[in-house]
C-alpha cells in the first residue's frame, strides 16, 4: 500500500506504520516521489485547489484523502467519487480558539491602536481612556463543532454568557434561522463555520445591521462566509469592528480600505498555524492510516461539505 504524505518530519510523527504501508514524501504536485497512480492513502500538503485538481485525476488507485485543515471545502467536489475524503477535525482546536480569544481581548482593549502608536515611540493621549472588555460579555459563536467547543472553553476564564449557534437546533444550540433575534442581544460574535453553499455570504448587510453598536465581529471561518462590502460599510462607519484571520478576497489587495481602518484587525489566515500542528496532524493520520490497513472506518470524514 502505497501512502504519500506531505512533510518527511511526518514519517515519525505517524507513529507505528503498517506492514503493509510504503512511506513516499511528497510536499508539493511539482515534487512527486513515484507514480501517482499506485498512491492508496494520501496526506496532502495545503495546496490550492487548483493543484489539488491537476494532481487527483492522476492519482487512478486513491482510496482515502487526510487532509491536515479542518476545513475541507478547497477539496469538496475535487475528490471523485468512491475516495473517503476527511478533515482534521480536533487538530486546530487549541489554536483557532486561542486566535479567537486573543484577537478579541487585543481589539476590545485596543491592543493593535497601542502597537501602531509603539512604532512612532508615542505615548497615545487615550492612555488611560476606559476601553471595552472581554470579561462579562455576550458571545455569540456561529458554528458548534469541535473548533466551537474548544473556544466556549477558552472563554469560560472570562465569565462570558455563551449562545452557541449551528446548522440545526439541538439542546443548548440554536439554529442558524434563529439569528435575526440572536444578533441584536451579541457582544462578540464569532464565526467558525465551515465554507459551504448555505454559508457563503451569510454574514450579509442584514446579518451585520441585526448586530448592536459597538460589537465585534470575529471571523475564523473562511473569508466568503462573509460579505466584504457590507463589512466595509460597517466598520467604515464605526458601529462595529472586526478582528479577521480570513478574508474575501484572500489575501486582500494591498491598497484595499480594510487594512486602514483603526477598528479592523487582520492576520492572515494564521489561527491554526503552530508548532503543535503537524505533531497533532500526524498523530490523527496515523491514527486513520492504521484504521484503514486494518479494514476499519475512518473518522472525520466529510459528508455534504462538513
Amino acid at each position: 500500500m502505497k501512502v504519500w504524505i506531505a512533510h518527511q518530519v511526518g514519517r515519525e510523527l505517524l507513529g507505528r506504520i503498517p506492514d503493509t504501508a510504503e512511506i513516499e514524501i511528497c510536499p508539493d504536485s511539482d515534487s512527486l516521489p513515484s507514480d501517482p497512480a499506485g498512491v492508496e492513502f494520501w496526506v496532502p500538503p495545503f495546496l490550492p485547489a487548483a493543484r489539488a485538481g491537476e494532481l487527483l485525476p492522476k492519482m487512478t488507485g486513491l482510496r482515502a484523502v487526510q487532509l491536515l485543515s479542518a476545513g475541507a471545502d478547497t477539496w469538496v467536489g475535487q475528490v471523485p467519487p468512491g475516495i473517503v475524503l476527511c478533515d482534521a477535525r480536533g487538530v486546530h482546536d487549541s489554536p483557532v480558539a486561542e486566535w479567537v480569544v486573543g484577537a478579541a481581548v487585543g481589539v476590545l482593549r485596543q491592543f493593535p491602536n497601542y502597537a501602531r502608536a509603539q512604532t512612532g515611540g508615542e505615548w497615545t493621549a487615550q492612555a488611560y481612556t476606559p476601553t471595552r472588555e472581554l470579561t462579562g460579555a455576550r458571545v455569540l459563536i456561529v458554528g458548534a463543532g469541535s473548533i466551537g467547543h474548544a473556544i466556549e472553553r477558552h472563554l469560560a476564564p472570562f465569565g462570558v454568557t455563551v449562545t452557541r449557534v449551528a446548522r440545526t437546533a439541538r439542546p443548548g444550540v440554536h439554529e442558524v434561522s434563529e439569528l435575526p433575534g440572536l444578533l441584536p442581544h451579541a457582544d462578540v460574535v464569532v464565526l467558525v463555520v465551515p465554507l459551504t453553499d448555505d454559508t457563503r455570504g451569510l454574514v450579509d448587510a442584514s446579518f451585520l445591521a441585526a448586530m448592536p453598536d459597538g460589537a465585534l465581529l470575529v471571523n475564523a471561518a473562511r473569508g466568503p462566509v462573509v460579505d466584504t462590502t457590507a463589512l466595509l460599510t460597517e466598520t467604515a462607519a464605526g458601529r462595529l469592528s472586526a478582528a479577521l484571520d480570513v478574508t474575501d478576497p484572500e489575501p486582500l489587495r494591498s491598497d484595499h480600505p480594510l487594512w486602514r481602518l483603526p477598528n479592523v484587525f487582520i492576520t492572515p489566515h494564521i489561527g491554526g498555524a503552530v508548532t503543535g500542528l503537524l505533531p497533532r496532524g500526524y498523530a490523527l493520520a496515523g491514527d486513520q492510516l492504521r484504521r484503514y490497513a486494518a479494514g476499519a472506518d475512518l473518522i472525520n470524514q466529510v459528508v455534504e461539505g462538513y
